[in-house]
């Protein structure tokens, strides 16, 4: 009947593919919003006072975000200096752009050229250098490669007063355009993959669900014979039903699963077709969210700013993923836990598996993912001690440990717990008495150790007396704050790292450095922070335990999913007034502030959520093509950084000044390790420490 499910599944793939054709058509016509048709003319004639000889002249090579600015002075009195200073640099001092030399004579304007950074909106500020006043200032936004006039000339009907005008001699090019056409690719790939597993899962269910109840029949009728085929059930089986591999393996940092270790030779029994047990998929699909975006902006993001981490307070894409691996990891001890407890494990035998992953992180983290290797070969005099590894490393031992110490073993099976849940739905939803708050009211050591350790981080942070830098200082340092504390980067927390680590030994260029021109070291995985990213990995335990006591009530666990959202929404709300620099503690990567935890556990808890219902409860996804790095997240992490500068994920561009290049090249190599976990995935090759 016309091709059935495949030939629809055609038809779909092929109308989204038309449909990327064209929106990347319409978008590659567009062009930037012009000047109105007067301001057009202005401009016009500008251009034609032009000296002809401006051509002539070497103008300075454009880099990547970077713009041309022609600078024409006709001021007759002295000469101009030309200051610029970004939006994105939060009470800076002005920096020194260019010098133009008095105009000769009227109507001979004398001329300098400049790269300017087209980023973010730039403010310009022409001073006279006889007279030392301002003669105007420019807020402008520049485009990338664009290339522009500055016309600084007497005006008319004026005494002693000058116009600054901006012309647009070349339009700038619309550098986002590759990111709009890789986007709709992308998002056409998975949704066509996405409506062509529905139709190839669905007639499979239906297919089991004939095929094993004749088997069954087959095999009562043939009596001993019944061991023959059994191979062809389990062969079945796995091949028309994926989710079965889910409950083969565990993932590297104790990723749940609700299924219990299976021997090679299964029972009949196991095959039948009862309500399957599965693995929390939402769960790794979730790490592989984060992980994924992680390769990507560890590889250049393509060269966009929003793909690098924020230069001091806010938030870019760049710094959401790292403490969403450090939520879901929270989530997987709390799971993983209690699974390993229910089957009988020592907790001390537990509690050395705990010790050795966390070594080995730590290990690989400063011998093998190390960045100080591009200042030379890797020796202690440049060793990095602090990183990725090493704080995922010792937030693992502290939350894992913490964790065990009051983790009990939670039954699979609920049944009792669910009637008594079910007898109490009516009277209370936020919270009800017990038994439902257990998740809480059962651990309240455990918060009382949370709450401590982040008394600690406030008492630090905003107590502990720093050389030369006021008390409670959290920003950057360099230009910013107007200059007054150039060498204060961090505050405490920078100040700590440098004490007890020693300058070499911590990260030698951190990202404020390129708008706030910091002068110091910084690490932004360092001492201090460590504690509140032990705080986050905690709120990842506690959805971890909303799972556990509240098993198959999707409900219940989408609700709290949300309650626990809101709250850290309100918490980051009043700690930060809304502001992305004038809170009392801002939203800040670098400090890992806790601001930015409950910020980020707002963020964590609302995409738990939507992978949750979406993923385990509606099965309307099947989590992929995430699922699948996020089974493997460790191989993946390692992988990418040591064979990062190798080919096929790295090659010689034709033209590195191309944001296009740039995207095209890392938006593969991140691709290729998916494609890596796929295969690995299907051949059950897992990377467990």
């Amino acid at each position: 009947m016309g091709g059935g499910p495949w030939g629809a599944r055609r038809a779909l793939a092929a109308a989204l593919l038309v449909a990327s054709v064209l929106s990347a058509a319409l978008l590659a016509r567009g062009e930037l919003p012009g000047p109105d048709t007067q301001e057009r003319e202005r401009q016009q004639q500008l251009q034609e006072q032009q000296p002809q000889d401006t051509n002539k002249r070497k103008l300075p090579e454009l880099k990547m975000d970077q713009a041309l600015l022609i600078i024409h002075n006709e001021f007759l009195h002295g000469d101009l200096n030309v200051y610029w200073l970004s939006d994105h640099c939060y009470e800076c001092l002005y920096q020194f752009l260019v010098s133009v030399p008095v105009s000769p004579k009227p109507g001979h304007p004398s001329i300098a050229a400049v790269a300017v950074s087209s980023q973010h909106p730039v403010t310009l500020l022409l001073n006279d250098t006889l007279e030392k006043k301002e003669i105007c200032r420019i807020h402008y936004v520049f485009g990338e490669f664009g290339n522009y006039s500055l016309w600084v000339k007497p005006h008319y009907g004026g005494i002693n007063q000058m116009s600054c005008d901006m012309v647009v001699n070349e339009n700038p090019v619309n550098s986002n355009l590759p990111i709009y056409i890789a986007f709709l690719i992308y998002i056409a790939i998975l949704i066509s993959s996405s409506v062509g597993n529905f139709f190839v899962n669905f007639p499979t269910h239906i297919f089991l669900a004939a095929t094993i109840p004749q088997l069954d029949r087959m095999a009562k009728e043939t009596g001993p014979s019944i061991s023959q085929l059994d191979p062809v059930r389990n062969w079945l089986y796995k091949k028309m039903n994926p989710r079965e591999t889910d409950r083969l393996i565990n993932s590297e940092l104790g990723s749940p699963t609700r299924a219990e270790s299976y021997s090679s030779d299964l029972q009949v029994e196991a095959w039948r077709l009862t309500p399957p047990v599965h693995r929390l998929r939402s769960l790794d699909t979730f790490r592989g969210i984060a992980l994924i975006i992680m390769v990507f902006v560890n590889y250049g993001g393509g060269k966009y700013w929003f793909f690098k981490h924020e230069s001091w307070n806010g938030l870019t894409v760049a710094d959401l993923v790292f403490p969403w691996f450090v939520f879901i990891m929270g989530s997987s001890i709390a799971l993983s836990l209690s699974s390993m407890l229910r089957r009988g494990c020592s907790r001390w035998k537990l509690l050395g598996k705990i010790l050795w992953r966390s070594l080995l992180l730590c290990v690989m983290g400063i011998l093998i993912v190390n960045p100080n290797y591009c200042l030379g070969p890797l020796s202690w005099d440049k060793l990095r001690i602090p990183g990725v590894l090493q704080r995922l490393g010792l937030t693992y031992l502290v939350v894992a440990v913490l964790e065990l110490l009051f983790a009990r073993a939670v039954p699979e099976n609920s049944t009792m717990e669910n009637k008594q849940l079910r007898t109490h739905r009516n009277s209370s939803l936020v919270f009800p008495s017990t038994p439902q708050n257990r998740d809480i009211i059962s651990y309240w050591p455990q918060w009382i150790f949370i709450l401590m350790l982040e008394a600690v981080w406030v008492c630090v942070t905003f107590l502990l007396p720093v050389p030369g830098c006021p008390t409670g200082y959290l920003g950057p340092g360099g230009i910013g704050d107007f200059g007054k504390y150039p060498n204060c980067t961090g505050g405490a927390a920078g100040y700590i790292d440098r004490l007890l680590l020693g300058e070499d030994h911590i990260y030698q260029h951190p990202s404020p450095n390129v708008i706030y021109h910091t002068k110091v070291a910084y690490d932004p995985e360092g001492l201090l922070g460590t504690i509140n990213s032990i705080v986050m990995a905690f709120l990842g335990v506690q959805a971890g335990k909303i799972l556990l006591f509240y098993k198959d009530q999707h409900k219940q666990i989408l609700l709290r999913f949300l309650l626990w959202s809101a709250m850290l929404g309100v918490i980051s709300g009043v700690l930060t007034k809304f502001s992305q620099n004038e809170g009392f503690i801002p939203v800040n990567k670098n400090l890992w502030s806790i601001s930015y935890v409950t910020t980020l556990s707002f963020f964590a808890f609302l995409l738990l959520l939507f992978l949750y219902f979406l993923v385990d409860v509606a099965r309307l996804w099947s989590g992929a093509p995430f699922f699948y790095p996020g089974m493997n997240s460790i191989l993946v992490y390692v992988g990418h950084e040591v064979f990062e500068n190798y080919f096929p994920f790295q090659w010689k561009m034709e033209d590195y000044q191309s944001h296009k290049e740039h995207l095209t090249q890392n938006l593969v190599a991140t691709s290729l390790w998916v494609v890596i976990a796929y295969v690995l995935y299907r051949k059950r090759i897992f990377w467990k420490i």
